[in-house]
């Protein structure tokens, strides 16, 4: 009998797992996946990661696999049409801030180095051994939503920049006990 590998505790749900074990924690320097990330953590707001998760697709397809240059193009018309898609959180709000969100995106000289420069270039390993020590909000990412809402993005508020750092391996928030803690560790960027 194989043993059951040792997860972050809330790694529950087959979709979480999955993003768990194969996505979360892994430094990206990806500038299509910093965006896409940035664009879902920030529908996240008010709703729980396994709903954004299970629309991430839906998302995919309605925001033209997160072009920031076809998004940034988004009028009335398209914010529209996308309040009927049921395959995404239809919140005006979100909608028009992934909008804004995208422009302001095209506005920053070389989006991954300013996001990783909150961390000094290089992943943040920590050696977290329980739920309850993983911090929501740190002063890296206090400065990180400062400086994007200065740029003009919305839905970038403290929690969710943290969020965010977490999701492309910015911090490696693994637990210790957990059988990703040592590969994002390998994979971390080291500046």
């Amino acid at each position: 009998m194989i043993p059951e590998l040792s997860r972050c505790d809330w790694a529950v749900k087959p979709l979480d797992v999955t993003y768990h074990d194969e996505e979360w924690g892994v430094s990206s320097l990806d500038p299509q996946h910093l965006f896409e990330m940035l664009i879902l953590e920030g529908a996240q707001a008010g709703v729980s990661w396994s709903i954004v998760l299970a629309r991430r697709e839906g998302y995919r397809r309605a925001f033209d696999g997160f072009d920031p240059e076809k998004m940034a193009g988004y009028g009335d018309e398209k914010a529209a049409e996308l309040l009927l898609d049921p395959g995404i959180i239809r919140n005006r709000a979100k909608i028009r801030a992934a909008s804004q969100n995208a422009r302001s995106w095209l506005a920053l000289k070389s989006p991954a180095e300013f996001l990783w420069s909150f961390t000094g270039g290089k992943t943040l390993v920590h050696e977290l051994r329980d739920l309850s020590e993983i911090p929501t909000v740190t002063p890296e990412a206090e400065a990180m939503s400062k400086a994007l809402k200065k740029a003009g993005f919305s839905f970038v508020g403290p929690t969710i920049c943290y969020a965010f750092m977490q999701a492309v391996g910015m911090v490696n928030d693994h637990l210790v006990t957990c059988h990703r803690y040592e590969p994002c560790r390998q994979l971390a960027v080291r500046g």
